[in-house]
């Protein structure tokens, strides 16, 4: 079972300890920034044997996971909760840990992280609908009905397929 970390400071001292810093972001944002020492395996290519093999490199069995604000990072601890190995997810993810000045790493590239893409699409998407439902035909409409009961999921449930599928879109890779 995995442990949950509120206090983003504790990445270094664990870091220091040899835990395995985990990064499960996309690699573009992995690219703009990370904790200083992160690994990245993006949420999509994480699996125990993934995992496993990254270990071997570093020899460790304590896993930190961490993503842009934690939502992704559960999502790896569950995915891997039966590998035995000690998991550990930091609440707040990178975006805690850039506000506390724990050392980062910062690329020259300035990426769109994938929540903000996934907003930048569906607003395009609904009014794409809207536009196509006054001037070409009424049931366009149902397209922004769609994407809003689709945020309105995402929101409740905290899974997103908008932007699981923006993830694996090739500017992130």
């Amino acid at each position: 079972m995995p442990f949950e970390v509120n206090d983003p400071s504790f990445v270094t001292k664990l870091a220091e300890q040899g835990a395995v810093l985990l990064d499960v972001r996309t690699p573009a944002e992995f690219r703009q920034v990370h904790v200083a020492g992160a690994i990245n395996l993006p949420l999509d290519e994480v699996s125990e044997a993934s995992v496993k093999k990254i270990l071997k490199v570093k020899a460790s069995s304590v896993v930190v996971l961490l993503c842009a604000a934690g939502t992704r990072a559960r999502k790896a601890a569950e995915l891997l909760e039966s590998s035995n190995l000690k998991l550990i997810v930091i609440t707040g993810g990178t975006n805690a840990c850039l506000q506390l000045n724990i050392p980062v790493v910062r690329g020259e590239t300035q990426a769109i992280s994938i929540e903000r893409q996934v907003r930048i699409t569906a607003g395009t998407i609904v009014l794409i609908g809207v536009v196509l439902g006054f001037t070409v035909h009424s049931s366009f409409f149902y397209l922004s009905g769609f994407i809003g009961a689709g945020l309105m999921f995402a929101g409740i449930s905290d899974w997103c397929g908008m932007g699981l599928l923006l993830a694996k879109a090739p500017w992130n890779k």
